[in-house]
């Protein structure tokens, strides 16, 4: 282990680097969260991961301006050659292949509570369309070099992409049974542990404020990285998570989760089906972008 905190063997995740390369080479967290299609949270959150674990800080933070550090000007360009080496060996060895298989990412959220239980009539319905699906945490970039069709969460803008939306969110508090029975209105929560999910800019904020509490703070609690986290959670009665109606459906359907409350809060933002405009599409793309349209 060298003085960084870093084995040689143990580089930082390559989607730090990338949130540190654009907000440096940018001087703006927002800037960057928008050339990577992420929210401005998770590039912060990525960067304070890469600084940690560098055991150095790399910016100046002000509260209208942004500089690196000496440390940060020294690691900017290196960070830079070595994702241009990466993206040009890349493209040299993978560049000209294109995989049989039409090839979906989507967040690892909603490929296995939406995506899954749909999926089989598909490969009934199209037995000679072999698919292949990429799951996701954090809504990177969208790579066609790397999937043919993509399924991102946010609000349908996203820059040189075609969207289809797939779904219309409500949230609401979500608990175990037992856990349920205890809570009976909402100035209960109050006293609860909330779950939240990082990547969403609509969550208990929202819901606070549609049930017109007070005295409670949105933004306390647990954060993790997955909706399915955060229902796991809440299934063993560790917190009350905030739940969207795609991602929750599967553990309300079968009790492991239950509403203790009637009021749902609809939100602007849902899942879509983004295509890149400027690439040839799949030549099974359009059966898959027709097909989903009848599960919505």
């Amino acid at each position: 282990m060298d003085q960084l905190g870093l084995d040689n063997r143990d580089l930082p995740p390559l989607h730090w680097l990338r949130a540190f390369e654009s907000a440096a080479r940018t001087l703006s967290f927002t800037a960057a969260a928008r050339e990577l299609n992420v929210t401005q949270a998770a590039i912060s959150k990525q960067i304070k991961a890469l600084e940690m674990g560098l055991q150095q800080p790399l910016f100046v933070r002000s509260a209208r301006s942004l500089h690196l550090t000496t440390s940060g000007e020294a690691y900017l360009p290196k960070v830079q050659d070595a994702l241009d080496r990466l993206s040009l060996g890349t493209h040299e060895v993978f560049g000209r292949r294109r995989p049989e298989a039409l090839t979906i990412r989507c967040a690892v959220s909603f490929s296995v509570n939406w995506l899954a239980p749909r999926l089989p009539d598909f490969l009934q319905r199209f037995p000679d369309k072999p698919l292949r699906i990429l799951s996701s945490v954090w809504s990177d970039t969208f790579d066609p070099t790397a999937c043919d069709l993509d399924i991102q969460y946010g609000r349908g803008q996203w820059s040189g992409l075609s969207s289809q939306r797939l779904t219309w969110e409500r949230i609401t508090p979500l608990c175990a049974p037992d856990i349920a029975r205890r809570i009976t209105r909402p100035a209960d929560l109050r006293d609860a542990n909330l779950l939240h999910v990082l990547g969403y800019q609509e969550g208990w904020g929202i819901w606070i404020k549609a049930a017109r509490l007070t005295g409670i703070d949105p933004g306390k609690g647990l954060q993790l990285d997955t909706s399915l986290a955060a229902f796991a959670l809440a299934a063993t009665g560790a917190g009350i998570a905030l739940g969207r109606t795609s991602l929750a459906a599967p553990d309300r359907q079968t009790g492991k989760l239950v509403a203790p409350f009637a009021l749902e809060v609809p939100v602007n933002e849902g899942f879509y089906l983004l295509e890149h405009q400027s690439r040839t599409p799949h030549p099974d793309a359009a059966a898959f972008q027709n097909w989903i349209t009848t599960c919505i």
